[in-house]
């Protein structure tokens, strides 16, 4: 969009927001002068937020689901380590995030903030680049989180019914159930979405409690030497440290999505605080649940050759019933991690979905429908159905190829770690160079924080070296 056309934008949006309750005219007045009408109605609080973003994550949730993947490759002491490298990654990661979207608050997130940043030579291409790599990425990862549901699923009926006989294409049904639950809760249940996310944060955090005791009591422990020194390479890589970097692909893909809150950022009160807060609140939570389940699992290992020829092909269950020789509270169990997979694809459908309406809005995506907000709910339900139907479609590859897990993984974390880079280091860029100038009270500034503008910090902000240090460790 030519510069002119978005002072114009602004300067009208500005007149527009006047005379609204203050935090949803502190916010309409940021996206204005970023040239961005706000369409969507604001819902998200702050805790709604961090349930918001703790219910996409679901990290030991996804350590359980995951398991296999790092043991396999890393074995107990490379899942560990792994997993705190990982997260040290990951947190940095959120940090700069943070700092970005305290900046622009927009839901399109990494794309704009590359337009807002980069070099006018590369400021279009690098933009529509970062934008498509964002849009794959979710998409995949929605599709991702459909598919770990029909195996967690079927894990559960083969659990539960050993007469059962499993087949690919019922985990592709399984899956689709689930798409057409999580568009149901977006397209009709869209205002309550805080509400329900908050409900599920309650039931992230008792569940885990639920599923730790009975398993570290009941169960017989190994000892420190086999959870923090003991290395695996099933894979027969070259090396013991190839091995490694292969196995924390499963601790990268259980922290994707962090940037969940960010394209939910125009449906939320005094985004440029509230965002940034959740996301370290998030990566906090989570991490260190998702932390405490994978030492819990490795001390309580029981036998792992039953487990990793378990019929159900997830090894939790397995270590899980081993602890408690019980079926029902092995089911009981699993039934707690499916239902919190199956209400986090609700979330990543409406990331996903404003994503992808936040690039079509900005004329990434061609198609002026998907650049359409239904009025009567304020929901963008055409690209809410279309990321269904992707994710959907991309479930099919399930049918026919024993590794469509692998190459979803694949897209998913390649497509959102590449774009996180790509914004990470045009904000390098900027902030060393010293072209990001502190805000200033009543400033007559309309554009800032857009391509072209001036670029000025938001609330949310690491000063000095350790921003420096920190942006620098995130890349």
């Amino acid at each position: 969009m030519a510069q002119n056309e978005l002072k114009q934008m602004g300067a009208s949006v500005l007149q527009e927001v006047e005379g609204q309750p203050s935090y949803q005219n502190k916010d309409d007045v940021y996206l204005a002068r970023m040239g961005k009408r706000p369409v969507l109605q604001r819902n998200f609080g702050l805790m709604s937020m961090v349930g918001f973003s703790c219910t996409i994550l679901i990290t030991w949730e996804a350590v359980t689901t995951l398991f296999l993947q790092s043991f396999q490759n890393g074995g107990p002491a490379g899942s560990v380590y792994g997993y705190l490298f990982v997260w040290a990654g990951v947190t940095a990661t959120f940090v700069v995030v943070s700092e970005l979207v305290s900046m622009a608050p927009t839901s399109g997130g990494q794309y704009h903030w590359c337009s807002m940043m980069a070099p006018k030579s590369v400021m279009k291409v690098s933009s529509y680049i970062t934008g498509w790599l964002t849009v794959i990425g979710w998409q995949a990862t929605y599709a991702t989180g459909l598919y770990l549901n029909g195996n967690f699923i079927e894990a559960l009926v083969i659990l539960t019914n050993p007469d059962y006989t499993p087949a690919p294409w019922r985990k592709t049904l399984y899956s689709w159930a689930t798409a057409v639950f999580a568009a149901t809760m977006n397209i009709i249940g869209g205002k309550l979405l805080p509400r329900f996310e908050g409900t599920i944060l309650i039931l992230h955090i008792l569940g885990f409690f639920a599923i730790l005791i009975p398993l570290t009591y009941m169960a017989e422990h190994k000892p420190a030497s086999e959870v923090f020194t003991y290395f695996i390479n099933e894979g027969h890589w070259p090396t013991q440290g190839l091995s490694f970097f292969i196995g924390i692909i499963g601790p990268v893909f259980a922290f994707a999505g962090g940037d969940a809150a960010v394209h939910m950022v125009e449906e939320m009160t005094n985004a440029t605080v509230a965002v940034p807060w959740s996301l370290m609140l998030t990566v906090l939570i989570n991490g260190t649940l998702g932390f405490s389940m994978l030492i819990a699992l490795y001390f309580c290992l029981g036998d792992i050759e039953t487990s990793l020829k378990s019929p159900t092909g997830v090894p939790f269950l397995s270590i899980f019933y081993q602890a408690t020789e019980s079926t029902a509270g092995t089911a009981a169990a699993g039934s707690v991690i499916q239902a919190m997979c199956c209400c986090t694809t609700v979330g990543m459908l409406a990331s996903a979905s404003r994503q992808f309406w936040s690039f079509s809005r900005d004329r990434g995506i061609p198609g002026w429908r998907k650049r359409q907000v239904t009025p009567r709910t304020a929901i963008p339900t055409y690209t809410v159905l279309l990321t269904s139907t992707i994710g959907c479609l991309l479930n099919l590859i399930n049918i026919g190829s024993d590794v469509a897990f692998n190459s979803l993984v694949s897209m998913s974390t390649s497509g959102l770690y590449l774009s996180y880079m790509i914004a990470a280091s045009l904000l390098l860029y900027r902030r060393c160079t010293g072209e990001i100038s502190q805000p200033k009270r009543n400033s007559e500034q309309t554009m800032v924080n857009t391509a072209g503008a001036k670029l000025i910090w938001g609330p949310f902000h690491i000063p000095g070296i350790w921003g420096i240090g920190i942006n620098i460790f995130s890349l």
